[in-house]
């Protein structure tokens, strides 16, 4: 193949270099072909251009108009839209054959070729298009993704072309150019093609981080939507974290790949849940539904029992006194007056189940044990009853027992055990994900969100010097939506300003960080939910 010579090759080869590793560099696709734009005018001294992408998204593909630039009019109030595949624009006819077009004159064009020059654009700016260089960008594998568009080749760089004296100072564009932007539209493919499957990697892990919360909540729908809610609220406080210019917090600052490895920590922070049992993570009372619903039916029997031995005991009564059948007034009223006592015996027996009963509904709720609550359950767990197999068994087993006996909460400390180990197990799932290197904090932050600054948190009892400062915003958004969201049927949802008081409480016992709840507090970080302090809480702070 000839290729034309020029001047300077040694500064062209630099210069394509310097435009391969800046492209190779650019991360975000409009900032991309903007700089594929603009460095193949440079080259050229173009001045204007265009970038066209295929989309072949639906059935019918479609070119979308992503960039335009012009140094002699201004291209501010761009917008992108998309024109249809077709022949007859120039941009259609290059994405559709391949071909490179180099056209000294695009108002004067051959009267066979299918294409034309739209010049609605000329007169909305107005403008002239004159000389215009279009050409392919082709992928690694030769498939073209978008089209090239450069136009009116400059005399001078600093000219500026209007319709007057578009023929005084353009000239068409060599064999050369052609030759050389055409090499800078491939590589320029290559980087876009590279660009768009980053995002397409970073789209899919976003739908893997997504279902993975979406399984959570699942197997919990108590705690709905508390994943999202933590990440909205720490991606906030670091985003304000990074602002402080005094104090302690000063010397942080988050980067944005930084607050999207904080993001998708907060978001997977409970992902252990998976692996605890559903009746553990929906567990409402210390008892089970299906416990609570065996012990109801003892008590049914027992009562039942009651019912029974009374009949029985006035049968036999009246069977071994039969002088009830007499008209004797004295024996009868006798008679009634020991009937009268079984039946009382009977409803104080049965009154006395009702009171265990409702003992024992007292002590299945969630709250704080009652101080006289434990003696009146071991009262109660003495008590036995005969059963359909006229076998003696007690009302309440020692298991059920123990798990009304827990003084706070609802879980017992196997149970709670079993719960806290979903940090352990959201750590030991979230290592095994080949996480890149701007993400692979995601599992330590992650699994430390119980971990408190005094070395009281769990699993590994670690302290504040230990614990990353992205944890430590993760755990205090953490904390904070378990006090205030409006979801957990076990426990009523805390205003505003009662769940930053608790905030503030646990940073003075130094168990969360005081520099960072104090920000939040002031910087209402809690708006990120749509939360609100109260008109008192508001003039007081």
């Amino acid at each position: 193949m000839y290729l034309p010579q020029i001047e300077q090759p040694a500064e062209l080869i630099e210069q394509l270099l310097a435009i391969g590793t800046a492209l190779s560099g650019s991360q975000d696709l409009g900032e991309l072909l903007n700089l594929i734009l603009s460095k193949s005018r440079e080259i050229t001294c173009s001045d204007a251009g265009s970038v066209y992408l295929i989309d072949r998204t639906e059935d019918t593909p479609k070119l979308v108009f992503k960039v335009a630039q012009n140094d002699s009019r201004s291209s501010d109030s761009f917008r992108e839209f998309c024109v249809p595949l077709t022949p007859k624009s120039l941009a259609g006819y290059v994405a559709l054959t391949g071909e490179s077009l180099n056209l000294p004159d695009a108002y004067n064009l051959p009267p066979d070729v299918p294409y034309q020059l739209d010049r609605s654009f000329d007169r909305s700016i107005p403008y002239h298009t004159r000389s215009v260089l279009v050409l392919p960008m082709q992928d690694a594998e030769g498939e073209i993704i978008g089209v090239l568009q450069l136009i009116n080749r400059k005399i001078n760089i600093n000219a500026v072309v209007t319709p007057e004296n578009v023929r005084d100072v353009t000239q068409p564009y060599s064999a050369w150019e052609e030759y050389v932007v055409r090499s800078l539209a491939s590589q320029a493919a290559i980087s876009i093609e590279r660009n768009q499957l980053q995002k397409s990697i970073e789209n899919l892990f976003e739908g893997f981080v997504r279902a993975s919360v979406q399984i959570i909540e699942a197997r919990d729908p108590t705690t709905s939507g508390h994943s999202e809610r933590v990440a909205d609220l720490v991606v906030r406080l670091a985003l304000e974290a990074s602002t402080v210019t005094t104090g302690p917090l000063r010397l942080i600052y988050f980067s944005d790949r930084q607050i999207q490895e904080i993001r998708y920590a907060a978001l997977l922070h409970d992902f252990g849940k998976v692996s605890t049992p559903e009746a553990i993570l929906g567990k409402q009372k210390k008892l089970y539904p299906a416990q609570l619903e065996v012990i109801r039916n003892r008590f049914a029997v027992a009562q039942r029992t009651l019912e029974m031995e009374c009949a029985q005991s006035k049968f036999k009564y009246l069977i071994e006194h039969p002088s009830h059948r007499h008209n004797d007034s004295e024996n009868v009223c006798s008679h009634c007056q020991q009937l009268q006592q079984l039946d009382s015996q009977v409803e104080d027996a049965i009154a006395k189940l009702n009171e265990y009963w409702q003992l024992l509904l007292e002590a299945n709720e969630p709250h704080i044990l009652a101080q006289e609550l434990p003696e009146r359950l071991r009262e109660l767990s003495e008590y036995t009853y005969q059963d359909v197999d006229g076998e003696m068994k007690p009302l309440m087993s020692p298991q059920e027992l123990s798990q009304l006996m827990v003084p706070r909460g609802n879980l017992t400390t196997a149970e709670r055990s079993i719960i806290e180990a979903h940090v352990t197990h959201t750590y030991e799932f979230l290592k095994r994900i080949p996480w890149t290197k701007h993400l692979k904090n995601v599992p330590l932050i992650a699994a430390l969100h119980h971990e408190k600054l005094d070395g009281t948190g769990y699993p590994q009892a670690l302290t504040q010097a230990e614990i990353p400062i992205q944890t430590q915003i993760l755990t205090i958004a953490d904390i904070y939506d378990a006090l205030t969201a409006s979801d957990r049927p076990y426990k009523r949802r805390l205003p505003v300003e009662n769940a930053i008081a608790i905030l503030r409480a646990e940073a003075a016992q130094s168990k969360i960080n005081t520099d960072l709840v104090t920000l939040f507090e002031q910087r209402h970080v809690f708006a990120a939910l749509g939360h609100t302090l109260s008109l008192e809480a508001h003039s007081a702070a």
